[in-house]
């Protein structure tokens, strides 16, 4: 489980199948906004398969993902897809 501050990497895995971690997403660090709650991970829906776990709002400065701007990009993202960075 992350808290509120934590700074976080995305996976950067390129599943053969869905995945809701943007492709711009992938791989960066950002910090926990919060956690809002327990849902379906659709990557395994899409799949047939019911999987609930922990998502969090997921802040990353627009640099961190796309190599310039000076403003924030907040992404929801499910807890597998995300490590202590």
């Amino acid at each position: 489980m992350f808290s509120s501050g934590d700074r976080v990497r995305t996976s950067r895995a390129d599943p053969a199948h869905h995945t809701r971690v943007p492709r711009y997403a992938r791989g960066a660090v950002g910090s926990v906004v919060e956690p809002i709650g327990e849902h379906p991970l659709p990557d395994d829906r899409a799949r047939g398969v019911t999987t609930v776990e922990p998502v969090y709002t997921v802040r990353f400065s627009a640099r961190e993902l796309f190599g310039e701007g000076d403003h924030d990009v907040t992404v929801d993202v499910w807890e597998s897809h995300l490590e202590s960075a």
